[in-house]
């Protein structure tokens, strides 16, 4: 139920086919890019088979179904748009600044991450993910930015639910 709920937001953001020339992905269809993706025929890629990609190298990586829902949202939303490995570290970083978890950074959501999120405030630490990922946007191409704030706060909106 989780992933079925966390990837209709995603989807509702990342939209169909783009080819934007100032993007470094390249092509895009449903937030998967070609860069990343380079042997999947991005422009005649289905919706299911985005699904399959985002469950298998996105959800399954930041250990959706052992978080709390708002974490999992916030993660996955986050590693899609940035990475699951910045999205691990700034869930590491969260942990550690809000409840003083002592984690390694490293960006894997391994057993020690998931464990030293479940006796955490997951609105807090979801909250505190996503500032570190406005910090980011402020380094980054400000072009996107709108677009960017806007989602973060669509994300927020949902949170808050």
């Amino acid at each position: 139920m989780s992933f079925g709920k966390a990837i209709q937001f995603v989807l509702e953001h990342e939209g169909g086919y783009v080819f934007d020339p100032h993007d470094p992905g390249g092509e895009t269809k449903y937030g998967i890019s070609k860069r990343a993706y380079p042997d999947v025929d991005i422009k005649n890629l289905t919706e299911e088979e985005a699904i399959e990609i985002y469950k298998r190298d996105y959800w399954e990586k930041i250990q959706g179904d052992s978080l709390p829902y708002a974490l999992s949202l916030a993660l996955l939303d986050t590693a899609v748009n940035c990475g699951v490995f910045k999205a691990g570290i700034w869930f590491q970083m969260s942990l550690n600044v809000l409840f003083k978890k002592g984690l390694k950074l490293d960006g894997i959501i391994g057993p020690k991450t998931v464990a030293a999120a479940q006796d955490c405030d997951e609105l807090k630490v979801a909250i505190y993910l996503l500032s570190l990922r406005l910090r980011h946007y402020l380094n980054s191409d400000p072009r996107y930015l709108k677009g960017w704030l806007s989602r973060v706060l669509d994300l927020v909106k949902e949170l808050l639910k």
